[in-house]
């Protein structure tokens, strides 16, 4: 009786099973039909879940299927992001015109010190300097307690002096670089030579006005003259430093003008101690315009004009 009841429970299973695998179970969620394979009773089958409309696997896009499994994949989606431009073209930043100077790193310097030097001397000696721009301008009527108190402080009219030459001397290499005269190729064995030159000048004219006021008995008008002559070089070494750091650095119409306005001033201070020293000298000694014209000819104008036709012919 076993037997039967076991046979026929086993016939019951094998057309249970068979319906099932011919007919599957359907299961609505959301207005969409999904068909659950009845495998599903044997927990070691797999189980596979359709669409009971398309009976077809949904196919992913295009570029998941060509991306989803290669490296940057996260990238391109980014680059796809709705609300951030990952996949916007690269801003260019437009060509702007920056200068660059290259090789005078070293004259930048020197100028730099030049300032510096002339900072700490007016810092230092401060009565000093307004004593002698006071004395340029012309500003008192107390010009000779002014100037002997002046001549009273040898040791900032030397450095004032010493300002001077490597002033004057940077401004003269910078107008031989201009003119294309290089006695020398290095730069700097130029400003060398310049401020020898300079240096050497001004000596032989120091000594040969005071031999020149022992020997003609007039020595309070030479040490007048010498004093206008040193005043002015010294506001010409102080005033040229803006002209200096433009001629270095400027281009076009601004070197032009710096050049043009530097020659007009060290004219200018030039004729203003030609007009100083005949005032002075004219209260001292009786001399005839046409002789300090003379002079200034013989002793100032013609060894400029000289030195210049010198340099023209060695280096043309």
């Amino acid at each position: 009786m076993n037997k039967v009841y076991f046979l026929l429970l086993y016939v019951l299973i094998v057309a249970v099973d068979s319906a099932a695998q011919s007919q599957p179970d359907s299961i609505v969620v959301t207005g969409k039909t999904t068909v659950v394979d009845s495998t599903i009773i044997n927990p070691v089958l797999p189980v596979v879940v359709q669409d009971s409309v398309s009976k077809k696997p949904k196919e992913p896009a295009s570029w998941q299927v060509s991306t989803i499994n290669q490296p940057g994949f996260s990238w391109q989606v980014l680059q796809r992001h709705p609300y951030f431009g990952f996949g916007s073209s690269i801003i260019k930043n437009e060509q702007q015109n920056i200068r660059s100077i290259n090789g005078k790193e070293s004259l930048f310097y020197v100028i730099i010190l030049l300032l510096l030097i002339f900072a700490v001397l007016r810092q230092i000696f401060q009565k000093y300097f307004s004593d002698l721009f006071r004395l340029f301008f012309r500003t008192t009527l107390k010009q000779r307690q002014i100037r002997e108190q002046l001549m009273q402080t040898p040791l900032p009219s030397l450095l004032l002096n010493g300002f001077f030459i490597l002033s004057a001397g940077l401004y003269v290499s910078l107008l031989f670089k201009h003119f294309d005269i290089n006695p020398v190729q290095n730069f700097w064995l130029l400003f060398f030579y310049c401020c020898i030159g300079l240096s050497a000048a001004y000596f032989v004219k120091f000594v040969f006005l005071k031999i020149a006021g022992w020997v003609f008995n007039t020595v309070e008008a030479a040490n007048a003259y010498i004093f206008i002559v040193f005043v002015i070089n010294k506001m010409i070494g102080i005033l040229l430093l803006p002209f200096i750091a433009i001629l270095a650095f400027g281009v076009g119409n601004v070197y032009t003008a710096g050049l043009v306005l530097s020659w007009c001033l060290v004219a200018g201070l030039i004729l203003y101690r030609f007009i100083l020293t005949y005032a002075s000298v004219r209260n001292q000694v009786k001399v005839n315009p046409f002789h300090f014209f003379l002079y200034l000819c013989a002793f100032e104008i013609a060894p400029l004009l000289l030195i210049y036709k010198a340099l023209l012919v060695y280096f043309k």
